[in-house]
């Protein structure tokens, strides 16, 4: 039997811990099968995000045409979507899907990745047409902290470390591949949250880079069944 596809449209991440590389990942260890939709290539690493180049309108349509029109596929992901007219591109092509929302817009750096005009689109476009939207604590109060039970604010977690860089976009992707897998959003929400927690023990020792270093991407199966030692 074929794999469920969930397409996830976000951007790059040169240091491997966030964007399209934590969610291809994080599909793949969920048993989805993951296609992808490049919104802007950046240059980050653990300690900050230093150039983003937004892809063209028109090559980011292609991509995302492409996908659904050949793969149909059972969930959308959205990480950074870097424009307003990227964000009403989503909106009226993916409506009626599946859609995670991650709202990318301030980084785990502090950095800034989507102003007022990409803030208003996601108020008018996106958030209306998602399942269920993901926003970190400060995403949630720049986008005017929607109210509604499809909005659910990612938080710290309990375990202690520095290696959480990518956490965010980790928790969306598993909350998607869980929903085209066909588990409630009830139940989708804290499998998600179990797959971060046992991400974030495995690199918790990590000394990877210079700042905050990445959430785990590896597969443990010690941890599937429990055994968080």
């Amino acid at each position: 039997m074929s794999p469920p596809v969930v397409v996830t449209i976000a951007g790059t991440d040169s240091g491997g811990a966030a964007g399209i590389a934590a969610d291809l990942t994080t599909f793949a260890a969920l048993g989805v099968h993951g296609a992808c939709v490049v919104t802007a290539v950046t240059a980050q690493d653990t300690t900050g995000v230093r150039a983003i180049h937004p892809v063209p309108l028109d090559v980011v349509a292609a991509q995302l045409d492409a996908v659904l029109e050949d793969l149909d596929p059972v969930a959308v992901k959205t990480g950074m979507l870097a424009t307003p007219e990227v964000v009403r591109l989503v909106a009226q092509r993916c409506a009626g899907r599946v859609l995670v929302v991650d709202p990318v817009l301030v980084a785990t750096s502090g950095a800034v990745l989507g102003g007022a005009e990409v803030v208003a689109a996601y108020r008018s476009w996106l958030l209306p047409v998602a399942t269920v939207a993901t926003p970190n604590e400060d995403e949630f109060v720049a986008l005017g902290r929607p109210a509604g039970d499809h909005v659910l604010v990612t938080r710290g977690g309990d375990i202690p470390t520095t290696n959480d860089h990518g956490t965010g976009c980790t928790h969306s992707a598993a909350l998607a591949a869980h929903l085209a897998l066909g588990v409630p959003l009830a139940d989708a929400a804290p499998l998600a949250d179990a797959y971060v927690a046992r991400q974030l023990h495995l690199s918790k020792d990590w000394t990877l880079g210079r700042g905050r270093g990445p959430v785990a991407h590896l597969h443990n199966p010690t941890l599937d069944t429990g055994e968080i030692a």
